[in-house]
């Protein structure tokens, strides 16, 4: 039950990759109406809140319960469900009639790349273990 750097490079990696994506495109797509700091904000909080699920999932697998892994995943989807909505209606109220949809579009598609991401090291992991 060792949680290292290495077993959450994959989520340090794609957060590396995001972020040079979107300062790339703020660099190359000045033009367009979306707003890259919301982006980035996005990219940075799911970054966070994926850590943070990330590590329950990881502790919880190591429980002779099999019920507390099933609890942890569950757990999680409702932590990131929340932060998605607090965020949204947190960022709607801030900035009231400048509120930019393109940037929330594209934080949903960041959150669904780190999901990707977690799910597939999750699986990796329980596989390497004798689940």
């Amino acid at each position: 039950m060792n949680f290292s750097f290495k077993t959450v490079l994959p989520l340090f990696i794609v957060f590396i990759i995001l972020t040079a994506v979107i300062l790339t495109a703020k660099i190359f797509y000045t033009g367009k109406d979306i707003n890259y700091t919301m982006v980035m904000a996005g990219n940075c909080l799911f970054f966070l809140v994926s850590l943070l699920v990330f590590r329950m999932q990881y502790l919880a697998m190591y429980n002779s319960n099999p019920n507390v892994f099933i609890r942890s995943v569950m757990g999680g989807m409702l932590i990131k469900v929340f932060a998605c909505v607090i965020a949204i209606v947190g960022y709607y109220f801030i900035s009231g009639p400048a509120f930019n949809k393109p940037a929330v579009y594209a934080a949903m598609v960041i959150y669904v790349v780190y999901l990707v991401v977690e799910v597939r090291t999750i699986m990796k992991l329980n596989k390497s273990k004798n689940a």
